[in-house]
């Protein structure tokens, strides 16, 4: 009897070792855009022909995500979710900044299990932890500014040769420097810069419904469109030096953007457009090619769980996101009603904190650092605020608008499912009392429990002390003060 048991236990032990020795070992392919509109692809709506060709067939074989965010629409804070897999007051990387010393990230996770990090572009804003070092590095200068397809391509064949001839999976992040400012004038390229397979007029832009339609607008979003489309072409050559290194089978490719349009009323806020990011995620063997889920909201704090899953690498226990293999795998899964995202401090080191809760219907943002006299500006407004603000002068629809992008409200509420612009601040009106009493609710459980340190200011919303005392506690007394206009150059992102 205990012979027969001893046999059987062998047998098992070998059975998992060949399962083990089996089973897939995989790989990941981050490739992020910087500044993109999600409606920029067709495959999410856009009605200009062909300004995504690449993306957009490459969406045929994968799964796309409706309801896909980050959770900070700043690059820094957003690709530090990604790299820590905490919320950003959870790391301490609340804006351009660096996380707290000892924070895990999963670059450093990888590499202990034996992977080789990678990186193309973005590589300071994509390194929040100190002490973080990738095995494989080339920013913005050796990429033809970021902006060349062809270096791209031949810079991830090399990465990709290496892991051949070392026999190491990978986790390789690809971060295009497009379509972020300055947006591609065919007339003035950047040096480095290459031409976009195709370029666009003014007549050929689709304006985005929440900045309002002006010739100056269009001018600029054709150059933006340029910016995409090289954006577009870069993204092909990624895939096609994946396809050439014979690893596509057992990668996972991700694709999304670091946050909205660098516009008014996009980047840098806290808006639906703001935050609202393209997800399209392919792994062979696993998503069903075509499929799309419009029901499931994730956001960038899923991916670390999502890539230590599937990897079976071991990582930190407290991370702040969930896995999404379970989606991929086209099953449902519960707790994926709402998403949270925030803002902390902007390019400049100016406090100016927002918290969002965003489901299928409504979307509640609160404004800690609106008090009337702050007034608010980034670096991402060119020549759509430019043209917004001339037409200001005699226009009272667009003047209000301007007014509410410089002093904001404490509160807004919008029926996203009617509204996704963000136009009608229903906040006040008494048919959506409960709503909002709901969502504030939501909201605050969320600050609870992610420790954040703007609950007190939420909780004491109505004493501007008591939330100018926590402002300055939080972000510094130099932050917390109101900010007069003025002509200084604005600090880049």
């Amino acid at each position: 009897m205990t012979r027969i048991t001893s046999i059987s236990v062998l047998l098992l032990l070998i059975s998992s070792a060949v399962t083990a020795a089996e089973r897939p070992r995989y790989n990941v392919l981050l490739f992020t855009a910087d500044d993109m509109h999600a409606q920029s692809m067709q495959t999410y709506g856009s009605k200009v022909a062909d300004l995504t060709p690449q993306l957009d067939r490459f969406a045929k074989t994968a799964m796309v995500f409706s309801r896909a965010h980050v959770n900070a629409a700043i690059c820094a804070p957003s690709r530090a979710v990604i790299g820590t897999g905490l919320y950003s007051h959870r790391s301490g990387a609340m804006g351009f900044m660096p996380a707290r010393p000892g924070t895990p990230d999963i670059v450093t996770t990888f590499q202990k299990a034996g992977y080789l990090a990678g990186i193309l572009g973005k590589v300071g804003h994509s390194t929040p932890v100190p002490g973080m070092q990738w095995d494989y590095a080339f920013d913005q200068r050796e990429l033809g500014n970021g902006r060349s397809p062809t270096i791209y391509y031949e810079r991830s064949k090399v990465f990709l040769e290496r892991c051949k001839s070392e026999d190491k999976p990978f986790y390789f992040m690809v971060n295009s420097h497009d379509p972020h400012r300055p947006y591609c004038n065919p007339q003035k390229l950047t040096r480095g810069a290459e031409m976009p397979s195709k370029t666009y007029k003014p007549e050929d832009v689709e304006v985005p419904g929440f900045v309002p339609d002006l010739p100056g607008v269009r001018a600029e979003l054709a150059m933006y469109q340029n910016s995409t489309r090289r954006l577009d072409d870069t993204f092909g050559k990624v895939i096609q030096a994946l396809d050439e290194s014979g690893f596509a089978d057992n990668t996972l490719v991700v694709f999304m953007s670091d946050n909205g349009i660098a516009i008014p009323f996009a980047k840098c806020n806290a808006w639906f457009h703001s935050t609202h990011t393209p997800m399209v995620v392919r792994l062979p063997g696993v998503v069903k090619p075509g499929t799309r889920d419009d029901e499931h909201f994730v956001s960038g704090v899923d991916l670390m769980p999502t890539f230590l899953e599937l990897t079976g690498v071991q990582g930190p226990e407290q991370l702040d996101g969930r896995s999404m293999l379970p989606l991929l795998k086209g099953e449902s899964q519960e707790g994926r009603e709402a998403v949270f995202t925030q803002i902390d401090k902007k390019a400049g080191n100016d406090a100016v904190p927002m918290r969002c809760v965003q489901n299928g219907k409504f979307g509640y943002i609160y404004n800690p650092f609106s008090d009337g006299k702050h007034w608010y500006r980034n670096n991402n407004e060119g020549q759509t605020m430019a043209a917004m603000n001339e037409a200001a002068k005699t226009d009272p629809q667009i003047a209000r608008r301007v007014h509410l992008f410089r002093y904001r409200v404490p509160e807004e509420f919008y029926a996203l499912d009617k509204d996704p612009d963000c136009l009608n601040n229903l906040i006040d009106d008494p048919q959506c009392k409960a709503a909002v009493a709901q969502m504030r609710q939501q909201l605050e459980a969320w600050m609870v429990q992610t420790r954040d340190p703007m609950l007190p200011a939420f909780r004491n919303r109505g004493d501007r002390a008591v939330v100018d005392r926590q402002l300055e506690e939080t972000y510094g007394k130099s932050t917390a003060k109101p900010k007069k206009p003025g002509r200084k150059k604005q600090p880049r992102s």
